[in-house]
């Protein structure tokens, strides 16, 4: 049994989850919303900080902004591939426009842009719009690819 670290995308606690309670839908032991809800999470600057740091799940980031049009045009896909993708990953939107800092700081220089994160750390990255199943597939084959390296 091993126990991972998830922060909870409505009050922001990290949570102790064991690893075989993921797929059992476990709620967040501070304020008892469900831990995954099978929709991107929208992330202020702050929190985007908490979660990629105490996050022991892969976290995928969509960064996007409202006036984006393919950024708009993305979103239903990105919605459809957070129902695929959890509880094995955590999937979150960053407004660039809203957290200008961490677009900076991170090099975003075009929107879309996928980012993939996995113990705090970036692993990989995809600029342009992308289907749901693309965006699985992209995912789990960048997944596949730095679980091998380690």
């Amino acid at each position: 049994m091993s126990a991972l670290h998830v922060v909870c995308p409505h009050c922001h606690t990290t949570n102790r989850v064991q690893s075989e309670d993921l797929g059992n839908a476990p709620d967040c032991g501070q304020c008892h919303a469900p831990l995954f809800t099978g929709h991107p999470v929208n992330l202020g600057a702050t929190d985007f900080e908490r979660h990629i740091a105490r996050s022991q799940l892969p976290v995928l980031v969509d960064f996007w902004a409202p006036w984006c049009g393919p950024c708009r045009m993305m979103a239903p896909a990105f919605d459809e591939a957070a129902a695929q993708l959890e509880p094995r990953v955590q999937v979150v939107k960053l407004n660039t426009d809203e957290a200008q800092g961490i677009g900076a700081r991170l090099n975003i220089r075009s929107i879309p842009t996928l980012a993939l994160f996995v113990n705090g750390r970036e692993v990989a990255r995809q600029a342009g719009a992308m289907g749901a199943a693309d965006i699985v597939r992209w995912t789990q084959g960048q997944l596949a690819r730095t679980s091998s390296m380690a």
